[in-house]
């Protein structure tokens, strides 16, 4: 029955054996053995049991609220699970109640706006629950050694995925429901919005941009919210003429200012829309006539009165309903709009009738996933590959094609930083690689100490945006610390952007979060399963806010040495710490065995910074589209560091670097040929190297 998830074909190879008590199907190094008598059912990954199920625990449920299907399986002592969509309560889901099933609800809540019907297990897999509707996890809570879920109706069809890991086995998982997608090099800049005001117009709008680069504070997408459009009128997809007399104009002063994150000219401009058509829009008799809306069972429109008066929803099952609503989008890019806000997509009846037919309770949570898809498609044909990006709020599974994901209503407070936190890092586990979040909370107006520490960690995620509801979140309306701490940040970010886009292009190809948890990047390390403040970006920085007014602090570092990234002091892994940190600080440190590539001011040169190498490392080096640039590798034997460069881009001027070798001096530098490199400053503790343009080998003894 339609709707149902558009997974992709996965190569198979099962072999079957059976004798007298058992059956067994391979399909690589995945294995489940079926026992005849009692039924048993065991699920093995290269021959290590993962969990499993016996015929007390698959069962069909009569109650007075209609059918249900259960499955429980094992739960084995130790074992943990995370994911299942962005959930604001404790990143570990053992013991938690949780219904798949997308809902309005801020985040201090069990409610969530992106439900995903997935698990990820630390014994290396993860249960995928191939159903759009309502699915309810009960996670060793009703059963505390099961972990049970159900859907209404009598078949249930689940996935256990393998993978040795649980970043393999979420890469697998991605394999199935679509790999993440990468956005444009540009949207990993700063972000700032008019906020859910409606005292705006295209003079408050410059005075903020001119405020930005007074300040020296680099902008990179200006977002015009809700009231870019008349009241009451939404969605009417026009500019309130009242206000914005000369949209096109405006549009092209506006797209003058700004730049991205290397510094070339050029502001983006994205605008909020959702997929709601008011009573009181030019554009709903226009919809009503063409049949583009969800209708009742007499054939009536359905409407309600939750956000506009007479609200109607677009049916994007009708094919004629997405080109219609695509093209009301269109005209807005052709104006001179870069992008969308995609905002909504969870109140989504369950007795509405559907173009296509399809079940209405199952196309709750998946409205969403069409939603965005009509919309990130005609940003992809509009703008090209790479150039497509989107702001949105709902999700369901396969949504993390559609980039990127933010984190809704938060408040201003620190319990609501640490709700958002957990909210990224569930969401991470759950397949999407790109996320963000209304930086200082978008309830009510933080206090400056608040938003100062808000922004060390929003300038430390994928994508970051200044957004709040009844206040513009300008950073001089705080006080004049919280623009100098922006700056720093902005700043810090537009620096290690080499880092985070090759991190990001190596997450779309794997199928991981940038973002991720401790337990994803530290499986042995039995503590780093429950720290649910603190994360990593990428493979090798782990970042952990401060959550207090006080300034203190309190984050674990795992076994091994780590590099501060500031201020370049060096600590011992294998327990926590505790310290009073500043507004210009956070800690955030490099794992050994790294190599970070930074961009000086000037993108052109490259730093490659190298941090407690015991063995070997590397780092890619992409180009904006995503293709490789070039790729720097080192090795350590015997005191003698050896550095190798290889280029990819031979139409492209290869890079100049500036090679920093934290925590080592003095040293001694040679080429390939054996001629000298010249020694550089460095403000940080070590020695630095200027590497000759297209060099490819480098020898550095000790």
């Amino acid at each position: 029955t339609l709707p149902a998830f558009q997974l992709n074909s996965i190569p198979t190879n099962i072999t079957v054996e059976e004798n007298e008590t058992n059956i067994t199907l391979s399909n690589g190094k995945m294995q489940v053995t079926l026992q005849k008598k009692p039924f048993k059912m065991s699920f093995y990954f290269d021959g290590k049991y993962l969990t499993g199920s016996d015929t007390k625990q698959l069962a069909h449920i009569t109650t007075p609220e209609g059918i249900y299907t259960r499955e429980r399986l094992e739960v084995s002592p130790k074992e943990l699970y995370y994911g299942l969509g962005e959930r604001f309560g404790p990143l570990v889901k053992n013991g938690q109640s949780i219904d798949i099933w997308n809902e309005d609800g801020g985040t201090s809540s069990e409610l969530s706006y992106k439900n995903i019907p997935f698990c990820l297990s630390n014994r290396g897999y993860g249960i995928f629950v191939n159903h759009t509707d309502r699915v309810s996890f009960e996670i060793a809570s009703e059963a505390v050694s099961k972990n049970q879920f159900s859907v209404p109706g009598e078949y249930l069809h689940y996935y256990i995925i393998g993978g040795g890991s649980m970043r393999k086995a979420l890469a697998n998982y991605t394999s199935l429901t679509g790999k993440p997608v990468l956005p444009p090099y540009w949207s990993f800049g700063l972000w700032l919005s008019t906020s859910f005001t409606t005292d705006y117009d295209e003079t408050t709008v410059t005075e903020f941009i001119n405020g930005m680069e007074q300040r020296g504070i680099p902008l990179s997408v200006f977002h015009f919210d809700c009231f870019w459009m008349k009241e009451y009128e939404w969605c009417n997809f026009s500019w309130d003429e009242k206000t914005f007399t000369e949209v096109k104009p405006m549009l092209s002063r506006l797209k003058q200012r700004g730049s991205d994150p290397d510094g070339n000219k050029g502001l983006r401009v994205c605008v909020w829309i959702n997929p709601y058509i008011g009573q009181k829009s030019p554009l709903f008799d226009e919809a009503v006539a063409g049949g583009y809306l969800l209708r009742k069972l007499n054939g009536d429109i359905w409407q309600w009165d939750m956000w506009q008066p007479g609200m109607g929803i677009v049916d994007f099952t009708n094919p004629d309903a997405v080109i219609w609503f695509q093209s009301k989008l269109s005209a807005l890019l052709d104006l001179g709009v870069t992008c969308f806000k995609t905002d909504f997509g969870e109140r989504i009846p369950v007795d509405a009738v559907y173009y296509n037919g399809a079940d209405p309770q199952k196309m709750h949570n998946y409205y969403t996933f069409l939603y965005n898809k009509a919309v990130y498609e005609l940003l992809k044909e509009k703008k090209g590959k790479n150039q497509a990006v989107l702001f949105a709020r709902s999700a369901t599974t396969g949504s993390q094609q559609f980039p990127v994901h933010w984190g809704g209503d938060s408040f201003a407070s620190y319990q609501s930083m640490a709700e958002t936190i957990r909210g990224g890092l569930s969401l991470a586990s759950s397949g999407f690689a790109f996320w963000s979040h209304d930086i200082g909370g978008f309830e009510s107006t933080s206090t400056p100490d608040l938003y100062k520490r808000w922004l060390a960690f929003g300038l430390l995620t994928t994508h970051s945006r200044l957004h709040g509801s009844n206040q513009y979140r300008v950073p001089w309306l705080f006080d004049e610390e919280s623009v100098d701490v922006l700056r720093f940040f902005t700043k810090l970010k537009l620096s290690l952007m080499p880092y985070i886009f090759a991190q990001s292009v190596q997450s779309c190809s794997e199928g991981i979060g940038v973002m991720r948890i401790m337990a994803l990047m530290f499986p042995d390390d039995p503590i780093c399963g429950y720290l649910d403040l603190q994360y990593m970006l990428g493979d090798n920085l782990l970042i952990a806010p401060v959550f207090n007014e006080n300034k203190t602090c309190e984050y674990y570092l795992p076994s091994g040495v780590f590099t501060h990234l500031i201020s370049g002091k060096k600590r011992a892994g294998g327990r926590f710490y505790s310290e009073s940190i500043d507004y210009f600080d956070i800690p955030i440190y490099v794992k050994e065995n790294s190599i970070i590539i930074k961009k000086d001011e000037s993108p052109d040169i490259l730093e490659a910074h190298v941090y407690e190498l015991t063995n070997s490392a590397d780092a890619f080096i992409y180009n904006k589209n995503g293709s490789k640039r070039a790729k720097v590798s080192a090795y350590r034997r015997d005191g003698v560091y050896n550095f190798d460069i290889e280029y990819y881009s031979t139409d492209l001027v290869a890079p100049e670097f500036t090679l920093i070798l934290h925590n080592i001096s003095p040293a001694i530098a040679k080429t390939k040929s054996k001629a000298a490199l010249k020694q550089v400053e460095t403000s940080q503790p070590g020695t630095a190297f200027a590497i000759p343009n297209g060099e490819n080998h480098i020898i550095i003894t000790v």
